[in-house]
């Protein structure tokens, strides 16, 4: 018998569109419109944002981390589960419902991560926590659109922008990495991080964690020492 979707919240993007939780059988997805954003099934890429940007950087035991934002938590586990005691995870959420699924409806995905003595959740742009850094952050790892073109929310097309860029710059120690998760390839965006002054490293992950499923991209931008 075929299982139907249950709705179990909806949230309002601030300056966004509306976004919809549903549980289909023990998974969970978050559509905006007709685009599922996110899936408890599909968590290879966002595991990889986490994984992949710690191998670059040397596996450092107590990196300072910013993460924007939440979504299912996949990225945060990886980043706890890759990283010693005295690590600094910071999490930037903007939409608040995220977070009551979180610690709701998806608690036992969650795994209790948002209560690990390494996270500190901020909620609000992550953009703010970017602005008013400088050279604080090991590595900066967002994924909190679609890509560079602001599907989401339109504000978030800033991120990705040169203002955008250069703050990002300034924010990352010598040797750090901005990571940035996309649905989708990107090439003006690769120059935009070449012509910023990072070194450039592009790489596809498949979505989903035994190798198939659609093929992301992950930008890797150091700063120079």
């Amino acid at each position: 018998m075929m299982i139907a979707r249950e709705l179990l919240g909806t949230a309002r993007v601030p300056g966004g569109e509306e976004l919809r939780l549903f549980r289909h059988d023990r998974d969970f997805m978050i559509v905006l419109g007709a685009n599922e954003l996110m899936s408890s099934r599909m968590s290879g890429s966002e595991v990889a944002l986490a994984t992949e940007t710690l191998a670059r950087l040397g596996k450092p035991n107590a990196p300072c981390m910013l993460i924007g934002g939440y979504g299912m938590g996949f990225t945060l586990r990886a980043a706890i589960a890759n990283t010693g005691p005295k690590a600094e995870l910071i999490v930037c959420e903007l939409v608040p419902e995220i977070i009551e699924w979180a610690r709701g409806p998806m608690t036992d995905l969650a795994a209790g991560c948002l209560e690990d003595p390494r996270v500190r959740l901020m909620m609000g742009d992550v953009a703010f926590a970017i602005d008013g850094a400088r050279s604080e952050y090991d590595a900066i790892l967002l994924d909190v659109d679609n890509g560079p073109d602001g599907l989401v929310r339109p504000d978030n097309n800033g991120l990705y922008g040169k203002s955008g860029l250069r703050a990002a710059m300034n924010a990352l120690k010598p040797g750090g990495i901005v990571a940035y998760w996309s649905a989708y390839a990107d090439p003006a965006f690769t120059r935009r991080l070449e012509r910023t002054g990072f070194d450039v490293e592009e790489i596809t992950v498949r979505a989903r964690s035994n190798g198939k499923g659609p093929r992301h991209t992950i930008w890797f931008g150091r700063r120079p020492n």
